[in-house]
């Protein structure tokens, strides 16, 4: 138990730095949208003071969100596929170099603002970036699924939330703060910093991983089992996978979207927030997240309920983007309560994949999956962007454009209720497992097949001591 919860430690890490990387531009939305230079300028934030930054328009700021999403939904169904044939440790190294390698572009674009350099460097740099990021968290969840698949499966996919939101917090509570002492580049680079920490972490796993397989003696197996993947394994996947994807894209279209404008919405519909406040109460969703991931992955382990779960949060979202379009309820209670709902859904919905997909072919399943969910999230930022205007945003933005968003952010959650319904009737048809406690779901598992394509490549049964099985 020792070994397995140490390489969850190193695993955790992985994405730690990328975390924080990714919403740098939400944070520091101003500066990325301000003026080129304040000298004889008139236009303004909307709190009467002109803001210097790189002189993107909101449609331009929101492509930055959009092609991280595009591209993480075209590569990772073929990392997904990679890291089935060629394992965890090709992957890991793979993609933790790609993050490193597209913040790294993504801070040198910021030192051509004002040149027609700016933009094709910095989507570059997010679309390596994405490439890596997307990707590597497969390979993070296909670890934590091998060492925890029967044990405390839904508390380690939870940790390893934990710890990414923390560096999305990070991020919300310093960035602006290192923006304003040291400017915007030498933020990105630091930025690209902690890439390189998350690349160091990447040696650790993969090193944990071989030695910890090879004393098991489980590295030839799993090698053998790799073999077997086959592209024609995805016509296999069942009707209760799909309707869960689904279920995940519908509800992480109306987060991740909402947190990349959730600043500027803040400061322009209620004035009596700075930046820097506005950027705290908007990095209060990943807060949230971050002290409840493992608490609610424990609770999930113990009563099960997946599916069950996953209508509930949907459903208590709803008031959310409610509450932002129509009141003027302090923004706070929003966020925190998205915050809630939204650490429910990641320990409820994606530790359920592992639960209806074959062992060895889980990193394609869940490649694909974040596939669909990247589309949705790319979808939606273009959406946003275009309900939002194409002219500088600089001034304020009109409070109906925002309630359109809002509205937008409400369609999808209903979407993800109807199907999360879904996901329930057919998962009770078909057995209930989703719904089952991590220990009866073992109790109810048919004895270990003969080799077989889709046999587990961790069979759970069996009065093996290793610590694997502790």
């Amino acid at each position: 138990a020792f070994y397995r919860f140490l390489v969850l430690f190193f695993n955790c890490l992985l994405t730690f730095g990328s975390y924080f990387c990714f919403d740098i531009p939400s944070v520091l939305q101003d500066q990325f949208q301000g003026n080129l230079t304040c000298a004889n300028s008139t236009a303004t934030n909307g709190t009467g003071e002109c803001v210097e930054g790189l002189g993107m328009t909101p449609q331009q700021y929101n492509l930055l969100y959009a092609i991280y999403a595009w591209t993480n939904a075209v590569v990772v169904i073929m990392a997904g596929f990679l890291i089935d044939k060629l394992g965890n440790r090709f992957g890991v190294f793979l993609f933790s170099f790609l993050t490193v390698l597209g913040s790294t572009i993504f801070a040198l674009g910021s030192h051509f603002k004002g040149t027609v350099y700016l933009l094709p460097l910095m989507l570059t740099g997010r679309l390596l970036f994405g490439s890596g990021n997307g990707s590597l968290t497969i390979v993070q969840n296909r670890i934590t699924a091998v060492w925890f698949k029967g044990k405390e499966l839904a508390l380690a996919f939870g940790l390893t939330l934990a710890f990414s939101r923390l560096g999305s917090v990070l991020n919300f509570l310093l960035t602006q703060r290192v923006e304003a002492q040291y400017g915007i580049q030498w933020t990105l680079w630091g930025g690209t910093f902690l890439c390189v920490l998350g690349f160091l972490a990447a040696i650790m796993v993969s090193t944990l991983d071989k030695v910890g397989m090879k004393q098991l003696g489980l590295d030839g197996a799993i090698q053998e089992e790799s073999k077997k993947v086959r592209v024609q394994d995805l016509g296999k996947l069942s009707l209760r996978y799909w309707l869960l994807v689904l279920t995940i894209m519908f509800f992480y279209n109306g987060i991740f979207p909402f947190i990349a404008d959730a600043s500027k919405f803040i400061q322009d519909k209620y004035s009596d927030y700075s930046q820097k406040e506005a950027a705290y109460i908007a990095g209060a969703v990943y807060d949230s997240s971050l002290v409840l991931s493992a608490v609610v992955g424990i609770l999930i382990d113990y009563v099960g309920l997946r599916g069950v779960f996953a209508v509930g949060c949907a459903a208590l979202t709803l008031p959310v983007f409610a509450l932002l379009a129509f009141t003027f309820v302090p923004p706070l209670v929003s966020t925190i309560w998205l915050g809630v709902t939204y650490s429910f859904a990641a320990a409820s919905m994606w530790p359920s994949i592992p639960l209806v997909v074959p062992q060895a072919t889980l990193g394609t399943a869940m490649g694909l999956a974040t596939s669909v969910q990247m589309i949705g999230i790319g979808i939606s930022n273009l959406i946003v962007g275009q309900m939002l205007g194409t002219k500088s945003s600089d001034a304020k933005i009109p409070l109906w454009r925002w309630q359109h968003m809002m509205i937008f952010m409400l369609a999808n959650t209903l979407a993800c209720i109807v199907t999360a319904v879904g996901l329930n009737i057919v998962d009770q048809r078909q057995g209930g497992t989703l719904n089952k406690s991590t220990k009866r779901s073992q109790a109810t598992q048919d004895p270990p097949a003969p080799s077989s394509d889709t046999a587990p490549l961790l069979e759970e049964d069996g009065p093996h001591p290793e610590p694997i099985n502790s």
